[in-house]
């Protein structure tokens, strides 16, 4: 059997019922590779245990952190902050065989040709501001006061920065490097946590979450680094969209209370491309 590229993100472990979905998560061929767009949970050995399963299912397992795995969450046992425990995540993903932002990038044999599978570690600037707002104090006034606030301003430290954008504006420096040394002649699948752009966020009922969504500096990085398709999650809404031709997959899974009211059983994972023949 031809083998796929295929995607899923936001499993939040910490809840047995996303446990139990975890645990149903099969490929179609051993050959099948996986990306795991972040929020796999908020402990570090779970983090581990979740990628480590899958990582014997599949054939490439591809991780991109999102913003839970990076919380020092007072119930884990590992509190490690910020920069240093995105790095000990990366150790441990290397240990499982488990592919990650800071590896060398894979080339997914696809129907079509060669195509480059770039893991994305971003996270956001605050830049899509509450509407009402033009400076990021107001827009996290507005937050606070619609009672719409991440959790990240509590558990996501960003050290050694000195705040979640500096550490944004680094990784989105270095990454554009990395995309941009890509043969030009390759397309490529941007695989990360947060969207690249703003326009899937518009249908969130909170419009104030926002800015803890992503950033506009990655606005034009699907045309720029010819994306055959972008892969997200966060905002737990699964869906399928289309930005100046280019597919934008969101392909979280979300809490068993979003999920639940959906028809027919969870299937989190999305095809993202054909394998070649």
């Amino acid at each position: 059997m031809t083998a796929s590229l295929l995607a899923v993100s936001d499993l939040h472990i910490s809840y047995r019922e996303n446990r139990e979905v975890l645990d149903g998560i099969r490929p179609e061929s051993e050959d099948d590779w996986l990306i795991v767009a972040g929020d796999v949970g908020e402990l570090f050995d779970g983090v581990g245990w979740a990628l480590g399963s899958l990582r014997e299912r599949f054939g490439t397992v591809i991780w991109a952190p999102g913003n839970h795995e990076l919380w020092t969450h007072p119930k884990d046992p590992v509190q490690l902050r910020g920069e240093e425990r995105y790095r000990a995540l990366v150790d441990r993903c290397r240990e499982l065989d488990v592919l990650t932002p800071e590896d060398e990038y894979p080339v997914f044999p696809g129907r079509e040709g060669p195509v480059v599978v770039a893991p994305l570690f971003l996270l956001y600037d605050y830049s899509w501001m509450a509407p009402g707002a033009t400076t990021k104090e107001k827009s996290l006034e507005l937050a606070y006061a619609a009672g719409v606030v991440c959790t990240d301003e509590m558990l996501l430290h960003p050290d050694p920065y000195p705040d979640r954008e500096s550490w944004c504006h680094a990784r989105l420096a270095a990454t554009e490097k990395r995309l941009a040394a890509i043969d030009p002649a390759l397309p490529t699948v941007l695989a990360g946590h947060w969207p690249l752009r703003r326009e899937p966020t518009d249908v969130m009922w909170h419009p104030e979450f926002a800015q803890w969504c992503g950033t506009d500096r990655t606005a034009d990085w699907h045309l720029r680094f010819r994306a055959a398709a972008a892969v997200y999650g966060h905002l737990h809404i699964p869906r399928t969209t289309t930005y100046d031709g280019v597919r934008f997959e969101e392909v979280s899974l979300g809490y068993p209370r979003e999920w639940g009211r959906r028809e027919g059983p969870p299937r989190p994972v999305r095809r993202i491309l054909e394998g070649a023949a």
